[in-house]
């Protein structure tokens, strides 16, 4: 029959020996075990005599060696050889168990972040560039012997990324040719200069509005795309396999979309600024009175084509960055669907970003030329 755990604490002054008795075994041990470490926190060179446990497991053990303090002297303990060697082995488990260590402060935390963040950018600016660098091998090597070029993914990835977004596309500029007509619109109606809506509208769309709408269509819908199919290929190995046959994974799968969006892109920009035009004119038509014809006639007198054809000088390096950024993302990923998702948000995020910082650039560089 198991007896309870128990202790007597020393009854003299001379006496500094806590008496244990009982089974130190399982759960009526912590009750018992928490009033002797308070107790023999009192006495620190107390010693503990184990001669009257019958029994003992791991749970008592732990008690006891608690009960002995930070340094766990087993010296101090007196009982049966296997109490003391089962302390022991607890002792020696407790000693190899790491030790958790206190994080950083919150300044240093700080640093430590924004040091990483600098370390990621840096070799997030590095392997773009490696990867710029063996994409423009690759081009120039199936450029100078296009036998080596895949025609059949080139075809079949302009129709796929490019053509089919073309109903998007149209959707999405005229509304949003609509909306810098009606603005346009009650904007210069303040002035009595509403005519001049037309100007506003015609620069907008040709310059801005119908590339950049357009290329963010497709960092949304095509470098997506080309992210999750390289990265489901290397998943599943397919990308190991091409390279054990000899096969070049940038030759076959990469130059394919950045050709079919170098071909789609300004096609689907001159689409895109017919549409834009298309919603101006139906705004300045229904508030206004102004009839296609002399829409279309201040637009070719006021605004001319230079606009349109600085629109589509960003379209090929639009393309080249969508295509880039969604293939070099699929690339990067790991053999688990978690890399492939943070893949392809990495893909979409950062083809927007370089869409923007894209259109920047060249808004300076033709502000410089005065165009």
């Amino acid at each position: 029959m198991p007896l309870s755990p128990a202790f007597d604490p020393p009854d003299t002054q001379d006496d500094h020996a806590f008496r244990l008795t009982g089974d130190w075994c399982g759960a009526p041990v912590q009750p018992v075990g928490e009033a002797l470490i308070q107790q023999a926190g009192a006495l620190p060179e107390g010693a503990f005599d184990l001669q009257g446990v019958r029994r003992m497991d791991i749970a008592g053990a732990w008690a006891i060696l608690q009960a002995l303090g930070s340094g766990g002297d087993i010296s101090r303990v007196r009982g049966k050889p296997e109490h003391l060697r089962l302390l022991e082995m607890v002792a020696a488990a407790d000693a190899a168990r790491p030790k958790r260590r206190a994080g950083p402060g919150p300044f240093r935390a700080l640093l430590e972040r924004i040091g990483r963040g600098v370390i990621g950018i840096g070799a997030e600016i590095y392997g773009i560039l490696a990867f710029a660098g063996q994409l423009m091998v690759v081009s120039a090597r199936s450029l100078a012997n296009p036998s080596r070029i895949r025609w059949a993914p080139c075809v079949s990835m302009a129709e796929r990324a490019g053509l089919d977004a073309l109903p998007i596309v149209v959707v999405a500029n005229f509304f949003i040719g609509a909306v810098v007509g009606l603005l346009g619109v009650n904007t210069l109606r303040q002035f009595g200069a509403e005519v001049f809506a037309v100007e506003l509208i015609g620069i907008a769309v040709t310059r801005e509005f119908g590339i950049v709408i357009t290329a963010v269509l497709l960092a949304g819908r095509s470098a997506s795309a080309f992210a999750a199919e390289i990265g489901s290929m290397k998943m599943t190995q397919e990308v190991d396999a091409m390279k054990v046959m000899g096969v070049d994974p940038f030759e076959a799968l990469v130059f394919p979309r950045v050709a079919a969006l170098l071909l789609t892109i300004p096609l689907l920009t001159f689409i895109a600024t017919v549409a834009g035009l298309m919603g101006g004119a139906l705004v300045t038509w229904s508030m206004l009175g102004l009839g296609p014809t002399f829409f279309m006639t201040r637009l070719v007198e006021s605004v001319g084509d230079t606009h349109f054809w600085i629109a589509l000088s960003k379209a090929p390096v639009m393309a080249i960055a969508i295509a880039g950024i969604g293939c070099r993302q699929g690339m990067l990923v790991e053999g688990d669907v978690l890399s492939l998702g943070q893949r392809v948000t990495s893909a979409v995020v950062q083809a927007i970003f370089a869409i923007i910082l894209i259109d920047a650039i060249f808004a300076l560089i033709y502000m410089e030329l005065d165009l």
